[in-house]
């Protein structure tokens, strides 16, 4: 009887000292990263999913650019096998391949982009414009979300090294993120070149 009545009292003056020291607000940041990161990966799937119909799409024209289509299925099969959810974001090594594999699919469709400008037919094939403003659409998705992530980052980081936050934070076990892609922070938030100069009728 007398532990319930020390719970009844005890419990209002914890909850009032932790929202006081910020506990709320570290576990509502820390909440806002992993959404950011899961909806940036939701993106990333989404790309990943348009690439082997983009690579049927154009397979029947670019019969001389095999290399080309090799590496973009390659590297579309690389990413395919990093399995990677919201919880990975303290496994730098496993964050690295991520997204060294993401980079060297982006360079893939890159080169196949460009040297789909020497193809005529194929750009005026109307499967084939549908995909690549998929893609377009898709790309300009990952670095919006990209920059959702990155400031979500900075936010959270922000709260945990500051007084009197910071105490709550170490008390917990709250450390800072690394915010992958904030070396590159310029390229995730300009758009794409992943542009089409489709002929106009």
């Amino acid at each position: 009887m007398m532990r319930r009545f020390l719970l009844f009292i005890l419990l209002p003056g914890l909850s009032v000292l932790l929202a006081g020291c910020g506990y709320n607000d570290i576990q509502r940041l820390d909440e806002q990263v992993k959404t950011a990161w899961s909806q940036t990966l939701n993106q990333y799937e989404r790309r990943a999913e348009l690439v082997p119909k983009l690579v049927n799409s154009v397979n029947a024209y670019m019969v001389n650019e095999r290399a080309v289509l090799t590496q973009v299925t390659e590297a579309r099969s690389k990413v395919g096998s990093i399995q990677i959810s919201a919880k990975d974001l303290e496994n730098p090594e496993l964050m690295e391949r991520f997204n060294q594999a993401q980079g060297q699919l982006s360079s893939a469709l890159s080169r196949l982009i460009a040297v789909s400008e020497n193809y005529p037919q194929l750009k005026s094939d109307g499967l084939f414009r549908d995909l690549m403003t998929q893609l377009e659409g898709t790309e300009n998705r990952i670095a919006t979300e990209r920059g959702r992530y990155v400031q979500a980052v900075q936010e959270y980081n922000l709260i945990v090294r500051q007084f009197p936050t910071l105490i709550t934070a170490k008390i917990f076990g709250y450390h800072t993120m690394e915010n992958y892609g904030v070396s590159k922070q310029d390229q995730i938030t300009k758009d794409p070149e992943v542009k089409f100069s489709l002929p106009t009728n």
